[in-house]
């Protein structure tokens, strides 16, 4: 009995290496797949001292160097990688301060994601790795034992670009269960990102989590468009500080302005439980965003009481024109002030794109009497920053 079943058992595997095309004989004779050292590879790897340590295996590369934002915060070096005699390259930073970065990395020349690593971050037309260092510091933005909120990927028709668009929203703890409507904060991104962007590396939800649950913040909506508008398919190329380039980023600051206001803002209204005035609804955006957020609210006060401006500001020599086109916001200061709840402007001191900029805002604020908070904190243009910037100032938001 035993040796028929065997039969038919061997039987069934001939049958079945027939029917998938393969004969047994030449499954027997197939090449073993080799291991190589990137079946087991670890990066990047958070040391107990806080140093990191990067990894990729590339045998044939000729040179491989890792860059991260700690880099642009001050926090530490990055670079050259060195191979060892398997083909694996590596290089260790820091100790770095607790915290979530970005990286990437670049294999002779070409930009790429660590391969090991399925934290990503998505931009519009590029992808950075992500990887956090846990601690102290890295508390108020960490995965943390309390209630949660959620967040929803949300589509809807864009009548200004005439085509589907989405955006991020957090409804906090106790939305679905409840009846309480909420104010709305619109919180945008910069340059180069997406939607997505606070809601990955901008770490929006965990914070406003965690702020909730340390009633440190009021509850409310938080909502996170895409701020990058298409150029139009027959626009000419533009170099940044050519003639025409200040026109063109104002043309598509005013496109994203009736994107906001006339599309993203109606439909957050019909769909959600909001608190639908101005006293009730809040702005703040960090480089892009914050242009995007200089073009918007002062200009529709009546709408946003708190404004927020990130790593933006108005450079020297759009001083003229900002003043020019927000007459009505500047000619009343008493007026503005009363309606204006909060005025928030955060830079870096080492933010070569936007420290000037940022610090000529609040003093052209300074000189027409309207009241005004400026922050400048340490390193540059980073998320680092963002992130302590939102914190900070959703606990200031409709109190």
């Amino acid at each position: 009995m035993a040796q028929q079943r065997s039969s038919c058992l061997a039987v069934a595997l001939v049958l079945l290496f027939l029917a998938s095309g393969v004969s047994p004989w030449a499954a027997a004779q197939m090449p073993r797949r080799e291991p190589t050292p990137n079946d087991t590879l670890k990066s990047p790897e958070v040391l107990p001292d806080h140093r990191v340590t990067f990894r990729i295996y590339a045998p044939k590369a000729s040179e491989v160097s890792v860059s991260g934002d700690w880099i642009a915060q001050g926090r530490g070096v990055g670079g050259k990688l060195e191979k060892d005699d398997k083909g694996v390259w590596s290089i260790t930073v820091g100790p770095l301060v607790p915290d979530f970065y970005s990286y990437t990395l670049t294999v002779d020349g070409v930009r790429t994601i660590d391969p090991k690593n399925a934290m990503i971050k998505q931009g519009v037309a590029s992808v950075d790795s992500m990887f956090e260092v846990p601690g102290e510091e890295a508390a108020f933005q960490a995965l943390g034992p309390v209630p949660h909120g959620d967040i929803r990927i949300v589509w809807y028709q864009s009548k200004a670009l005439d085509t589907m668009r989405s955006m991020h929203i957090y409804t906090p703890p106790g939305y679905e269960s409840g009846k309480a409507k909420y104010p709305v904060f619109y919180l945008l991104h910069g340059g180069g990102d997406e939607d997505s962007g606070w809601s990955t590396i901008g770490r929006a939800g965990f914070i406003l989590d965690n702020l909730l649950a340390a009633k440190k913040a009021k509850p409310m909506i938080v909502v996170m468009p895409n701020g990058s508008m298409p150029r139009p398919a027959n626009a000419a190329p533009m170099m940044p500080g050519s003639p025409g380039a200040a026109t063109a980023n104002a043309a598509t600051q005013d496109r994203f302005a009736d994107e906001l206001l006339n599309n993203v803002i109606p439909y957050v209204e019909k769909n959600y439980r909001v608190l639908a005035n101005g006293e009730n609804r809040a702005i703040a955006g960090l480089s892009m965003g914050g242009g995007q957020t200089l073009r918007i609210a002062p200009s529709n006060l009546d709408k946003f009481a708190y404004v927020g401006v990130w790593s933006s500001g108005v450079n020297q020599q759009m001083t003229a024109d900002f003043e020019k086109r927000n007459a009505q916001f500047f000619e009343s200061p008493d007026k503005t002030n009363k309606m204006l709840k909060l005025f928030w402007i955060g830079v870096g001191e080492k933010d070569q794109l936007a420290n000037a900029g940022a610090k000529n805002l609040a003093e052209l604020l300074k000189a027409h009497g309207i009241t005004y908070e400026f922050h400048e904190s340490e390193g540059g243009h980073t998320w680092i920053n963002w992130r302590h910037y939102l914190s900070d100032y959703a606990q200031l938001l409709f109190r």
